[in-house]
């Protein structure tokens, strides 16, 4: 998918912050700057960003678990929305300490969740109305944590993040476990652990929806493109079927050749 400088600028990802803030590690990245705020080199973040999508559709077109992240508010609702559209993952409220490097307390936390929703779904007898509004309360709460993973099955392959200042801690735990990460990297930021940096603007909501559609986009684009698992199950299902025919045809064609020399033996011994 391609990305054009024009729909970089009419989005705002020049914009970085201003001057007195920046992190002296981004002077890579950094144009220029004008009035106390600095200007981000769009050349460089359309080569980054053509590379980041690439790394995504590689990821979808292999059917990989793919966890978008952007707790800060004015990410939080495009987040969910771009992740539930291309039917991925999404963390948009708060990230858990442990998301990743405790992935085993995660499940359990996930497990409850569901058996709460399963509870309240078939609305049995057997509870109160309060510990109804108990179990209530408690799956409004798990939902706002972890309600974006709840259907993702084992760890995700690829982490998309918005403004890795606020999401240090997933930063952190997806570079201790190995996870690779695609993230939008500020004049502020700290591009050191980030696999396919995204120069631009983290703030303003325009330049979020960019980013989050254009992911988006490629992932639903890859899929559409590649093979699915399911058929590829069912395409090596069939070769399995093709060798078992040819065994068993060859192992009756052996029976027969056996058969046909007993019977010449005995004609000659007659």
């Amino acid at each position: 998918m391609d990305v054009t400088i024009k729909e970089l600028l009419d989005a705002g990802i020049h914009f970085g912050h201003r001057t007195n803030r920046w992190n002296p590690k981004m002077a890579q990245y950094i144009y220029g700057h004008r009035n106390g705020i600095h200007i981000i080199d769009l050349q460089q973040t359309v080569t980054y960003f053509q590379q980041a999508l690439k790394v995504v559709s590689d990821f979808a077109a292999e059917g990989k678990n793919i966890l978008f992240v952007g707790t800060k508010r004015q990410a939080s609702e495009i987040i969910e929305r771009y992740a539930i559209e291309c039917n991925q993952f999404f963390i948009n409220k708060r990230w858990l300490g442990g998301m990743l490097t405790n992935w085993d307390t995660i499940q359990n936390s996930i497990k409850k969740l569901k058996d709460l929703e399963d509870i309240l779904e078939n609305k049995s007898n057997s509870y109160t109305k309060k510990e109804i509004l108990n179990f209530e309360n408690s799956v409004e709460k798990l939902n706002k944590a972890l309600g974006g993973i709840k259907n993702m099955s084992g760890q995700p392959d690829l982490i998309f993040i918005i403004d890795t200042n606020k999401e240090i801690l997933a930063v952190k735990e997806a570079n201790k476990i190995g996870i690779p990460i695609v993230a939008v990297i500020d004049s502020n930021s700290d591009p050191v652990g980030i696999d396919f940096p995204i120069p631009g603007n983290d703030d303003a909501r325009r330049s979020i929806d960019l980013y989050c559609n254009l992911i988006k986009e490629t992932i639903i684009s890859a899929k559409k493109s590649a093979p699915t698992i399911e058929a590829k199950k069912v395409t090596e299902k069939k070769n399995v079927n093709k060798k078992e025919t040819k065994t068993v045809a060859e192992l009756d064609r052996d029976k027969l050749e056996k058969r046909f020399l007993k019977k010449k033996k005995d004609e000659k011994l007659n």
